[in-house]
C-alpha cells in the first residue's frame, strides 16, 4: 500500500510537471592549451523537435544565446565567445535570416589565467528555444566552469563539428550545470554563409560607389602616372601595382579587425537590441549624411597625410604600402561616411561581418586602381571628371540618411514608445526619395552642384526609378503591405492608424476604451497587458477571460495573431466573448520597485521585468512555460477548459473555434 502511494505519488507530480519544458540542457567543460591558457567549453543539449537560437540574431528577432562571465583578476577573456556551424534559414515571420540549432550546440570561449590559484570561473548563458508548436520564454542558466579537472585541448588540429542524436525526453528534469571532462572539437568561427555573403556583396557596391565619388575618381590617372614614372620595364609595374591593390586591401581589412576584436559577437548581438547604440548610430549616420549633402566635409588632420606622403617617397613595399594609406587619409572625407556605415551594419550582425564588409569594400576600390597602374592604356576608356561625381555624392547622402532612420525605429521598437511607427517611418522615407527625385531632375540645387541646367541620360533615369519607388511607398500610408521594402519600417500592427490614415477602429471608440486597455491592431481586438485590470473588465462585461501568454519575440505567437485569429469565426469570439489579456513573457522593461521580488523559481534571483514576472506566473500557476499559451478561465481564475497552445492554422481554424466555443459554454452554465 505504501509503494502504491509512492508511485501514485511520483505520477502525479509527473502530470503536474508534463508542460514546463527544459529542452536545452547545459553542461561545461574545460580544454586546456596550456599552462595559462584555456577554452571554456558550454554544451547545449537540445530536445529532438527543439532548436536553440545561435549568438548573431539580427534586431528585432528571436532573442539570441548570449554569454556572461564574471569579471575579477583571476582570468581575462581572449576574444569573443565562438560557437559550432549553426544552421541558416530565412524566416517569413521576422522577415530575415535566423541562425539555430538542432540536437546540439557547443560554445567554447578563449581565456587567459592570471591567478594560477583559480578552481573555477563561474558564467552565466541567456538562451530561447522553439518546436513547431511553442517557445520557450528567455532563460537564464548559471554556468561553473570548474580548472582542476580539465582536458587537453586538441592540438593544432579544429575538426567539423558532428553529432549524434540524443534521444527524446519529454519529461526531462529542469537545466543544471554539470562540470564534464571532456574533448570536444568545434569550428572556430560562427560563419553564416548567406549573411556574411550579402555584406560582403553590398560592401563591394558600396566601394565601387565611393569609387566615383570626386575624392577618389580624379586620383586614379595621378597614380597610374606616379608608377608610369617609377616602373622600369612593364613586369616591375604590373607587380607595383598589385603590391598597392593589396595595400589597399590590407588596409581597410586592419580596419575591420579591429572592430571585430574590439567588439565581440556577444556585445555586438547586445547592442544591437539597445536603444542607446541604435540612437547613437542613428545621430553617426545623420551627420555622415548631412557631410555628403555638402554642408561641411568629414576630414582626418592634415598633418597625418603630411607624415604618410613623406613616408611613400620611400623606395620599395613600404612606400607603396604608404602610399595606399596616403589614398585612404585623402579620400575619407568621401570615403569615411560610407565606411562607417558599412561598419555600423556589419557590426550589428556580429561575427567576421566587420571584416568581410571591410574586405568587400576595398576590394572595389583596389581592383581599379591596380588594373589601371598595371595597364595605363586603359585610362583613355574612363569617363572625366566632372559634376556627375558630385551626384553620385548627394545620392549616397540621400541613402545614407534615408538608412538612419531605420536606427533610429529600432530603438524606438526596443522601448515600445511608439515614436516612429509605421506612418511616420514611410512618410519620412517618402520626403526624402521625393526629395532625391527633385535633385535628379535638377529642381534642388546643392552646395558644390555645378550651374549646369541640363541633365543627362543617366541622372534622368535614375531620377525616373526613384520618382517610382516613391510613388511606389505612398499606398503604404493606407495599410498597402509593401513587400519590396517589408524588412525596413516597422510592422504592420505597429502603426499609428493600421485601419488606414484618417479611419479608426470600425464599431469601436478609441477614445472610450477602458482603463488599461489598447487595441490589438489591425485586428480591432480591446486588449489589456495587465491582469487585474482586465480581470475588473470581465467581471464587469460578465464574460470569461482569454489569457494570452505571449512574446514579442515568439514565433508561432505571430503565425497564430496573423493567420487564426483573423479568421471571421475566431475574430468574433475574440472581439465580442471573451477578454483578451496578453502577457508577454519577454517584455525587458523592469516592474517598479516595489513589485521586485525574490523568484520562487530560480533560487538566489529576483524577478526584476515584467516579462520575468508574467513567466514565473504562467510556470507557477499552470506548470508551463512556452508560448503560445492560451487559458479560458472564470472570474474565480478556475480554468473553463483545459488550456491549449499552438494549433496550426487549418482552413477554417477548427481546432482553435472549437476550443474557444467549448469555453464559452462552460462559463455559461
Amino acid at each position: 500500500m505504501k509503494k502504491l502511494i509512492t508511485l501514485l505519488l511520483i505520477a502525479f507530480v509527473a502530470i503536474a510537471k508534463a508542460q514546463i519544458y527544459t529542452p536545452v540542457k547545459w553542461s561545461t567543460s574545460v580544454e586546456k592549451i596550456n599552462d595559462t591558457e584555456y577554452y571554456l567549453v558550454a554544451k547545449a543539449t537540445i530536445e529532438a523537435g527543439w532548436k536553440l537560437y545561435g549568438q548573431n540574431i539580427p534586431p528585432n528577432g528571436p532573442i539570441p544565446t548570449t554569454f556572461e562571465f564574471e569579471k575579477n583578476a583571476d582570468f581575462e577573456l581572449v576574444g569573443k565567445t565562438e560557437e559550432s556551424t549553426p544552421i541558416l534559414k530565412h524566416d517569413k515571420v521576422f522577415n530575415m535570416e535566423i541562425s539555430y540549432f538542432h540536437n546540439q550546440a557547443v560554445f567554447k570561449q578563449h581565456i587567459k589565467l592570471l591567478n594560477k590559484a583559480a578552481t573555477s570561473i563561474k558564467g552565466s548563458v541567456e538562451f530561447m528555444s522553439c518546436n513547431d508548436n511553442n517557445c520557450s520564454p528567455p532563460d537564464t542558466v548559471d554556468l561553473v566552469f570548474e580548472l582542476t579537472d580539465t582536458a587537453a585541448a586538441p592540438a593544432g588540429v579544429t575538426p567539423q563539428f558532428t553529432f549524434n542524436n540524443p534521444p527524446a525526453d519529454n519529461n526531462a528534469a529542469p537545466a543544471t550545470t554539470v562540470s564534464e571532462t571532456k574533448t570536444e572539437a568545434i569550428n572556430p568561427t560562427p560563419i553564416h554563409n548567406q549573411g556574411i555573403w550579402t555584406i560582403f556583396f553590398l560592401s563591394f557596391l558600396a566601394g565601387f560607389a565611393a569609387l566615383l565619388t570626386p575624392c577618389v575618381f580624379p586620383m586614379i590617372p595621378m597614380t597610374v602616372s606616379y608608377f608610369t614614372k617609377q616602373s622600369k620595364t612593364k613586369a616591375k609595374g604590373i607587380r607595383n601595382a598589385i603590391t598597392y591593390g593589396i595595400s589597399i586591401i590590407v588596409i581597410y581589412v586592419l580596419l575591420g579587425t579591429v572592430v571585430t576584436a574590439i567588439f565581440g559577437a556577444d556585445v555586438l548581438n547586445a547592442f544591437s537590441s539597445s536603444f542607446l547604440f541604435n540612437i547613437i548610430f542613428f545621430f553617426i549616420l545623420v551627420v555622415f549624411s548631412i557631410s555628403f549633402l555638402g554642408a561641411f566635409e568629414i576630414t582626418l588632420p592634415s598633418s597625418w597625410s603630411t607624415k604618410i606622403d613623406a613616408q611613400a617617397d620611400r623606395s620599395g613595399f613600404v612606400g607603396i604600402f604608404f602610399m595606399a594609406l596616403a589614398l585612404a587619409i585623402v579620400s575619407f572625407s568621401c570615403t569615411g561616411p560610407i565606411v562607417g556605415s558599412l561598419l555600423v551594419q556589419a557590426a550589428s550582425q556580429g561575427g567576421i561581418a566587420p571584416i568581410m564588409g571591410m574586405f568587400g569594400f576595398s576590394l572595389a576600390i583596389a581592383l581599379p586602381f591596380a588594373l589601371f597602374a598595371a595597364f595605363p592604356g586603359w585610362l583613355q576608356s574612363l569617363p572625366k571628371s566632372g559634376g556627375w561625381m558630385n551626384t553620385v555624392k548627394v545620392v549616397l547622402g540621400f541613402l545614407e540618411l534615408a538608412l538612419a532612420f531605420k536606427f533610429l525605429s529600432n530603438a524606438d521598437l526596443v522601448v515600445q514608445y511608439h515614436w516612429i511607427e509605421r506612418e511616420v517611418f514611410i512618410a519620412i522615407w517618402i520626403a526624402i526619395f521625393g526629395a532625391l527625385s527633385l535633385y535628379l531632375f535638377g529642381k534642388i540645387r546643392l552646395p558644390h552642384d555645378d550651374a549646369s541646367d541640363r541633365i543627362s541620360v543617366g541622372r534622368l533615369i535614375l531620377g525616373l526609378l526613384t520618382l517610382s519607388f516613391t510613388i511606389y511607398m505612398i499606398p503604404g500610408l493606407w495599410g498597402a503591405p509593401l513587400n519590396l521594402i517589408n524588412a525596413f519600417p516597422p510592422p504592420q500592427h505597429y502603426s499609428e492608424s493600421p485601419y488606414g490614415v484618417g479611419k479608426g477602429a470600425v464599431g469601436v471608440d478609441e477614445g472610450a476604451l477602458p482603463e488599461g486597455a489598447h487595441l490589438f491592431k489591425p485586428h480591432n481586438i480591446i486588449t489589456f497587458d495587465d491582469y487585474d485590470k482586465g480581470l475588473a473588465y470581465a467581471k464587469q462585461q460578465n464574460k470569461p477571460v482569454l489569457l494570452d501568454f505571449t512574446g514579442w519575440s515568439c514565433v508561432n505567437c505571430r503565425r497564430m495573431e496573423q493567420n487564426v485569429w483573423p479568421k471571421p469565426q475566431v475574430l468574433d469570439i475574440l472581439k465580442n466573448e471573451v477578454v483578451l489579456i496578453s502577457l508577454y513573457v519577454d517584455d525587458k522593461r523592469p516592474l517598479p520597485e516595489s513589485e521586485v521580488k525574490p523568484s520562487q523559481i530560480r533560487e538566489g534571483k529576483l524577478i526584476k521585468t515584467i516579462g520575468q514576472k508574467w513567466s514565473e506566473f504562467q510556470t507557477l500557476k499552470y506548470k508551463a512555460n512556452t508560448q503560445p499559451f492560451y487559458v479560458l478561465m472564470n472570474h474565480e481564475g478556475e480554468n473553463l477548459v483545459a488550456p491549449i497552445g499552438y494549433t496550426p492554422d487549418t482552413d477554417d481554424a477548427d481546432e482553435f473555434y472549437k476550443w474557444l466555443r467549448k469555453g464559452i459554454t462552460a462559463f455559461g452554465k
